[in-house]
């Protein structure tokens, strides 16, 4: 019985996806050890190193469907890695001689690191595919609601007027920064391993950069500049990505919670039948996907700083931590895959409320653009004196249930220098949006 949230029957599309959970499965790992297996002896025999017709045979037999993972699994567990036990049974399945030139002048952290680095540019094209969706979906929000005004919130208080569209357009552009980051990035990471024992590829003589050169195009993978067993900033390098690209995801969810709030109801998830639903309150319509987009985010994060402990790494080859790889990678790719999937449903079927958004940007009558007020006045009184003036209002008892024009309008000192309209205009939140929508607009122009 699966154990881990990721690949339990029950969560598993909770906190994942199948096509994520595909590239990072035993059968899909043990697939690219082959196809690694497979395009080296091809590239050796391109450079004749080995015979052709080894290469050929190789290449025949290094199928996923010819392994026996219980012997696999049982050879693993006594030698304590996965490769050895793998090439025994590729060389078994060889007719001929074949066989023993399989894994020639490699070492297991070859093959590994290079079919770590293959599941890393898959799932990379997974997240690519995601986060354009993404992207697509807060992009048609933020023109959407380029004008709709609402109530911008400091310290979980209410602080001054901005549109929806200035908040989406600031989640897109966080969102088109990491489409940048993962494309800088992609090459730095994409990478594959071939350096034999201790890097320096000594059992090929002088061919071993014609056989990297021709592995790289057998990979679709970049030629190393030098070995880099113990040098394992590409991989997390990945896994920073992950944890950046989630906490984004983790703090557009953490607003949405907020704005779904019953008494906020400014925004909601999509809607479906009985999602969300209390086992005994049936009014209740909780936040789901925010809610696995958070733990997932949370998740992440410890494992990306796992991944930089595993740079710990002595000499040339290690005593570990590099197993930590093998535990950690498989869960940050999928729960940031799950995490990704969740906003993308979230984005592209999200309720806007704008009533509720004009509602409680006239909770508090006016004060909350009292710094328009303050504004307005400073030219006449002086800031420090219009301060002092706009707190002495707010703070009054006797305000009760006036707004915040009508409070001005009571104050001779105010009447004296501004007029009625200057006052009705200053205290209207839909005239102080600030360069929400103009920020807006340069969003979408970039984008």
């Amino acid at each position: 019985m699966p154990t881990s949230a990721i690949d339990s029957l029950i969560f598993r599309d909770l906190f994942g996806s199948p096509e994520m959970r595909r590239i990072w499965s035993d059968e899909y790992r043990t697939q690219m050890y082959l196809d690694w297996e497979a395009a080296l002896a091809r590239a050796q025999a391109k450079v004749g190193v080995i015979p052709q017709a080894a290469a050929d045979e190789i290449t025949r037999v290094c199928k996923v469907e010819n392994i026996d993972f219980a012997r696999y699994a049982e050879e693993t567990l006594t030698i304590g890695y996965p490769v050895l036990g793998l090439v025994h049974q590729i060389a078994h399945l060889c007719q001929g001689d074949a066989g023993k030139y399989c894994h020639w002048g490699a070492t297991t952290q070859d093959i590994t690191d290079s079919a770590t680095i293959l599941q890393i540019k898959a799932s990379f094209d997974l997240i690519a595919g995601d986060l354009d969706r993404a992207i697509a979906a807060t992009e048609k929000l933020a023109r959407d609601h380029r004008s709709t005004p609402m109530a911008g919130r400091s310290n979980l208080q209410q602080a001054v007027p901005i549109t929806f569209g200035f908040k989406m357009a600031r989640l897109l552009a966080t969102l088109m920064r990491h489409r940048a980051r993962l494309a800088e990035i992609r090459p730095r990471i994409e990478v594959f391993e071939f350096g034999g024992a201790a890097g320096t590829l000594a059992t090929l003589g002088d061919k071993g950069f014609a056989i990297q050169e021709a592995l790289a195009k057998e990979l679709g993978l970049a030629q190393p500049e030098i070995a880099w067993h113990t040098e394992r900033d590409r991989v997390a390098e990945a896994g920073c990505y992950l944890g950046l690209l989630t906490g984004t995801l983790a703090k557009f969810a953490a607003d949405l919670k907020l704005m779904m709030q019953t008494e906020v109801d400014e925004a909601a998830e999509p809607y479906v039948t009985n999602r969300g639903s209390s086992s005994t309150m049936p009014q209740k319509r909780n936040p789901i996907s925010c809610c696995y987009i958070h733990a997932c985010a949370a998740t992440v994060r410890q494992g990306t700083a796992a991944l930089l402990d595993a740079m710990v790494e002595d000499h040339e080859r290690a005593t570990g931590p590099w197993e930590i790889e093998w535990i950690v990678l498989p869960e940050v790719f999928t729960l940031t895959g799950g995490a990704l999937k969740q906003a993308v449903f979230v984005l592209e079927g999200l309720e806007v409320h704008p009533d509720a958004m004009k509602r409680n940007l006239g909770l508090t009558k006016g004060m909350i653009v009292s710094e328009a007020v303050m504004m307005g006045l400073a030219p006449k009184l002086g800031r420090d004196k219009a301060h002092d003036v706009l707190y002495a209002i707010i703070h009054d008892p006797q305000m009760g249930d006036r707004s915040l024009a009508e409070m001005l309008l009571a104050r001779k000192e105010v009447t004296d220098v501004i007029s009625e309209a200057e006052i009705r205009r200053l205290t209207d939140p839909e005239n102080y949006l600030g360069l929400s929508e103009a920020m807006t607009d340069r969003v979408l122009k970039a984008g």
